[in-house]
């Protein structure tokens, strides 16, 4: 029998998180991120660059051959928990979590490694090319069709694509499905920006035109290296959905303790505490559930599916609780632009059906442990 994995963070977690937690309350204060929300530059990449190459998040990932700091997934969800809880706008979702697990699972030899070194001293970005929604366990993507090393197709709602050098590209040629490398700039690659619920977190379509491009998964591991990014991303999302309902819980919380209404403090109303006391519940199982996800996908642990598709299916509802929850019992100011309620709520709508929707998981969930499908 497999031991169960001890959850608590370690002593390298907690130093990597003061790390983090301190150069965002410098550099990532929730009045710049609404800033650069109203300008046409949603990405803060002076604060990527001290992110990845300054503390080196962007190769926790990556072995030390590679230039990676040789960590693991719990490293990277301690760094998502705080992501979470700036709203920070920077790409390490889609490159340092999506697009490097792809390339990693791609395997030596076939030309993945020589993308993984820039990639994780943070001299350059990458996004995985296929919808923010795509769940794992999705088919493999038909949407783009490889002739050779030409790559001709379009792929709408791509996370992080906006700032990527690189895109991951799925497509399927006459022997079968493969991953590709394509460099963005030229004719051939467009990315063009959508309008995005998540300001802090634009996706955007990418149209391919005859676009060069290195393989580097062939047919028999391109479906595995793609699921297994899929997986990675899933997983290490609900740390982030984790840090955003702890922080929209602790500001609501210190709010309620100063806001007086007819003399007294409204956190000392009876019906709010009861609805924070539920919610301090919540983002405590929340906090089981992906912190388990990390720790099985940290060991390549055989509960990993299972894993994820619980942390999903609850940190995602969780994270939107906790966001709305955070709005109201703020009063007529949560509503507001000037208030940063909003950045939080519109983070905690958007991952909820990012990877998969609760719902997908639930049901994935189901399948993986043999539960019989509910009937109407």
């Amino acid at each position: 029998m497999s031991t169960l994995p001890d959850l608590r963070y370690s002593d390298v977690e907690d130093a990597l998180r003061a790390s983090v937690r301190d150069l965002l309350a410098d550099r990532c204060p929730w009045s710049a991120v609404l800033r650069r929300c109203e300008t046409s530059e949603p990405y803060d990449m002076d604060l990527w660059r001290r992110l990845a190459g300054g503390l080196g998040c962007a190769g926790l990932l990556v072995p030390e051959r590679y230039g990676g700091a040789g960590a693991s997934a719990r490293e990277v969800a301690v760094v998502l928990e705080e992501l979470g809880r700036a709203v920070a706008p920077v790409p390490f979702l889609g490159s340092a979590v999506l697009a490097t697990s792809a390339l990693l699972a791609c395997g030596a030899g076939d030309g993945a490694d020589d993308c993984l070194g820039p990639l994780a001293a943070g001299e350059r970005t990458a996004a995985l090319a296929v919808p923010f929604a795509t769940p794992p366990g999705a088919p493999f993507p038909a949407s783009v069709h490889a002739e050779g090393d030409r790559l001709t197709g379009r792929v709408v709602g791509v996370v992080d694509a906006v700032v990527a050098d690189l895109l991951v590209v799925p497509a399927t040629g006459a022997d079968g499905p493969g991953l590709y490398v394509v460099e963005v700039g030229g004719s051939a690659v467009a990315v063009t920006l959508r309008t995005s619920l998540d300001l802090t977190r634009p996706i955007a379509d990418v149209t391919l035109d005859g676009a060069a491009a290195r393989r580097v998964a062939g047919p028999e591991s391109a479906a595995a290296a793609l699921d297994a990014a899929l997986v990675a991303g899933a997983a290490l999302l609900a740390s982030e959905q984790l840090g955003v309902a702890e922080q929209c819980l602790e500001t609501t919380v210190g709010y309620v303790k100063t806001r007086y209404q007819f003399g007294r403090p409204i956190g000392g109303f009876q019906a709010v505490k009861h609805r924070l006391a539920d919610l301090w519940a919540a983002v405590t199982s929340a906090r089981s559930a992906a912190r388990y996800a990390a720790a099985c996908l940290a060991t390549a642990d055989p509960d990993v599916r299972v894993a994820t598709a619980v942390a999903q299916a609850h940190c995602s509802e969780v994270a939107v609780t906790a966001a709305e929850e955070c709005v109201q019992l703020h009063g007529g100011i949560g509503f507001t632009w000037e208030h940063p309620a909003h950045l939080y709520l519109k983070r905690a709508k958007a991952c909820e059906i990012a990877l998969g929707s609760p719902d997908r998981h639930r049901a994935a969930l189901a399948a993986l442990v043999d539960l019989p499908a509910a009937t109407l």
